[in-house]
């Protein structure tokens, strides 16, 4: 887990594009142009989570922010329990401790799962009530929540979110974690928004307006399917080596990338029992790589069917988000496949992937009216 305090800053997100990019510079939206004010009403505590198939996180109006990973694991038996001294582990403890537990990931594709539905509920219920208990509220605070959902989840996934969030918090509110991206960076007007989370790549077309369904896709062409990818192809290039796919998202979330020129990249992996040393660069780059064209052909299908006349400044407006967008060079990656299908287009990557949801989510919360909230008890 990891925890920061968050002053406000006032918005310096530009609204008329993005600067040329240099060549040896990446472009990125800065936390300082999220406009996120630490003031609150006396007795009111406004939380953004965003509730992420591989991490969850949450920032606070009283300055807190923390994320852990999206996983929640109960003690298998006595042994375990005696062991463990806890009747539930969250995040990277609960993956330490895994073989000892129940181990869920409740949600998937930015949902919670239909799969054995009811733990896997009551597992999602304990995340959000853990990540509301790190964001510290008093005792005697109202708190009232926005959680950021992926963009085309279903009435059904929505309300299973809900259901699991009513327990530990008064009001709560669904928005489309893309739209929150935007709306913490106060980039409302003709921007598409790309983020990449574990379960799902989230496109949203921005236009001034509330987001409607015809200007959101969403796909699986994300974190989890580029770890399965490089499973896949590190069996085919190495079968003898063994590996899980926790082990292999780790290898990718620390060496990922899609750039021209990269250090090689060697891993050690054991082979009947013996580690041994392989160097997978370019496997890891064939993975990453597969997401790329994907995430363009959404883009292309939200620039076709938007106004003709305004259709070159929205593909110069790119904004990408979510923890996928720290694959290096992806930004770049983005921009080729663009120029080759849509005559070119830029892309601005944002600086907090981690908490740029959760920072537009909190913001949200801010600017809901207080009768707003109170229906929503």
């Amino acid at each position: 887990m990891s925890k920061a305090k968050q002053g406000s800053h006032e918005s310096q997100g530009s609204q008329e594009g993005f600067e040329n990019r240099e060549s040896s510079t990446t472009p990125t939206a800065t936390k300082d142009s999220v406009a996120v004010t630490t003031e609150r009403e006396d007795g009111v505590l406004y939380l953004g989570i965003d509730l992420g198939t591989s991490r969850t996180s949450v920032t606070a109006s009283n300055g807190v922010r923390e994320t852990v990973a999206s996983y929640v694991g109960y003690p298998k038996d006595v042994v375990s329990r005696k062991l463990l001294k806890r009747d539930v582990l969250f995040g990277d403890d609960a993956v330490k401790h895994r073989l000892s537990l129940d181990f869920y990931r409740p949600l998937e594709h930015g949902v919670i799962k239909d799969t054995d539905a009811s733990k896997n509920i009551k597992a999602a219920r304990d995340l959000i009530a853990e990540i509301i208990r790190l964001a510290q509220p008093r005792k005697d605070e109202l708190v009232y929540a926005v959680i950021g959902a992926p963009a085309q989840a279903s009435i059904h996934n929505k309300d299973a979110i809900l259901q699991a969030a009513k327990e530990t918090v008064d009001s709560v509110m669904l928005c489309s974690e893309p739209f929150s991206v935007a709306y913490g960076l106060d980039m409302l007007d003709d921007v598409l928004v790309i983020d990449i989370g574990a379960g799902t790549t989230d496109l949203c077309r921005m236009h001034g307006t509330m987001p409607e369904d015809s200007d959101q896709i969403t796909n699986t062409f994300a974190g989890d399917w580029v770890d399965n990818r490089l499973a896949e192809l590190l069996t085919e290039a190495f079968p003898e080596a063994q590996h899980t796919i926790q082990m292999v998202k780790a290898i990718k979330e620390r060496h990922a990338s899609v750039a021209k020129e990269v250090e090689p990249c060697v891993v050690t992996l054991p082979v009947k029992g013996k580690p041994t040393q392989f160097e997978i660069t370019d496997q890891l780059r064939a993975a990453c790589q597969g997401i790329v064209a994907p995430i363009v052909e959404g883009l292309s299908q939200l620039i076709a069917t938007f106004d003709p006349e305004f259709q070159d400044r929205l593909k110069n407006r790119v904004l990408l988000a979510g923890g996928g967008s720290q694959i290096k060079g992806l930004d770049s990656a983005i921009e080729r496949e663009m120029l080759a299908t849509l005559g070119g287009g830029k892309v601005l990557r944002i600086e907090e992937p981690v908490y740029g949801g959760a920072n537009g989510a909190l913001k949200i919360a801010h600017d809901m009216p207080a009768e707003y909230w109170e229906k929503l008890k």
